[in-house]
């Protein structure tokens, strides 16, 4: 019997789900995140890199599709549905699961609007691609401002804190000037991005307005890809607008409703984010726990002392408290209950969570957990921008508290 109990509660069609989910995983995602790893940023977006046939194979797949409607060819995933394939990419790559997490983003919000000409423009040519042709990202984050989306939205909104990449209306155009920063996953090799815009800057972020971008646009530039210290498989580098024009129905939302949205974008990134880390966490702790009864100190296999005991123990309990909770918020958020304080407190408990079993795991592995090409070394790594990535877990934590519900 496996030490981690992946059939949880689980039908014969999801336990089928997952074991078809978890090969992706394991024949695709993880040897190409480990391969990936030790590459330059350059090298990494090349067009022969391993990061395009990940991509391919998960379009292939129908991957890209996992959050759209049957209707447009998503396979309608239900909450428990959703989590294991969550997990099963967070144990493969959770940079590469970041990455085709968000590619959708642009073409799915895009889609929700139900907009004909945007449908044909924008949505369909992806939810057809079967090529990796269409990469999305997600432009929120600028040099000057990450966390004040967050504090500031909706009714904490301030005149004098506003996203300084700006749009402005030109008859039946926007037009878009500005930076957004180096943290833009997907930032460098992306096709459109979903772009959070300042458009009534004397509203604070409560002016902002939300477009999808196409980002073969005269004006569009990029940065060099960013050099980070884990999720190295993950792009991300920085994108500029000089005058950048999108027609009128290119602009999803506009201010007065942005404070709703961003918490339900909050809502399900937080929520996706704890799924996928808790992935790590689960490969953290199955690596220390077969490497405990394969190395020998003192004639016996480490599992055999008693401190080793106690941390394995320590972890698994810890991994398994992070999986119910993260669970929770996401069958809450694809319930439709209030759910923000509680996807936060999933991604800032499961993200902290994975962090301290990977830590642990390479104490158990001792001087080999350090070195390069041992997963553990990278999942370490991988796990650290956990708690800074899709809103710094201490800011989080005072979002959450603002998000419950007062009597």
């Amino acid at each position: 019997m496996p030490v981690i109990d992946v059939n949880f509660d689980l039908t014969p069609d999801q336990i089928q789900l997952r074991e078809q989910t978890h090969r992706f995983a394991a024949e695709v995602m993880r040897p190409a995140a480990m391969e990936l790893d030790v590459l330059t940023p350059e090298q990494v977006i090349a067009p022969d890199s391993r990061l395009r046939d990940v991509f391919r194979t998960a379009y292939k797949s129908g991957y890209h599709l996992r959050a759209f409607p049957p209707e447009l060819g998503g396979p309608g995933l239900g909450p428990m549905d959703g989590w294991v394939v969550g997990e099963e990419f967070g144990w493969g790559s959770t940079g590469l699961s970041i990455s085709l997490g968000v590619t959708s983003m642009p073409f799915r919000f895009a889609a929700m609007t139900g907009n004909p000409d945007l449908m044909k423009e924008i949505v369909m040519p992806y939810v057809e691609d079967t090529e990796a042709k269409y990469i999305g990202c997600w432009c929120a984050t600028e040099p000057n401002h990450g966390s004040d989306a967050i504090l500031y939205a909706g009714e904490h909104s301030r005149p004098d804190i506003h996203f300084e990449c700006q749009a402005v209306r030109d008859g039946d155009e926007w037009v878009i000037n500005g930076q957004k920063s180096a943290w833009v996953s997907n930032g460098t090799i992306a096709t459109h991005t979903l772009a959070f815009l300042g458009v009534d800057p004397s509203l604070g972020m409560a002016g902002t307005g939300v477009a999808v971008v196409p980002l073969n646009l005269p004006g569009v530039s990029r940065g060099k890809p960013l050099d980070k210290l884990g999720q190295r498989a993950l792009n991300q580098g920085e994108i500029f607008f000089d005058n950048v024009r999108i027609p009128r129905h290119y602009m999803l939302v506009e201010p007065g409703v942005f404070g709703a949205a961003t918490d339900n974008i909050l809502a399900s990134a937080n929520a996706g984010m704890s799924t996928t880390f808790c992935g790590l966490a689960r490969a953290a702790f199955e690596e220390a726990f077969a490497y405990a009864q394969q190395r020998v100190q003192g004639g016996v296999p480490i599992a055999n002392h008693q401190l080793v005991q106690r941390r394995l123990f320590d972890m698994f309990s810890r991994l398994e408290s992070a999986r119910s909770l993260s669970r929770l918020a996401n069958r809450r958020l694809l319930t439709g209950q209030p759910t923000l304080h509680y996807s936060i407190a999933a991604k800032t408990y499961c993200t902290q969570t994975a962090f301290d079993i990977a830590s642990d795991a390479i104490q158990i592995f001792g001087g080999m957990g350090l070195a390069k090409g041992v997963a553990v070394e990278m999942l370490y790594r991988d796990a650290r921008a956990s708690m800074i990535e899709d809103g710094a877990n201490d800011v989080l934590a005072l979002a959450g508290f603002r998000a419950m519900p007062v009597e």
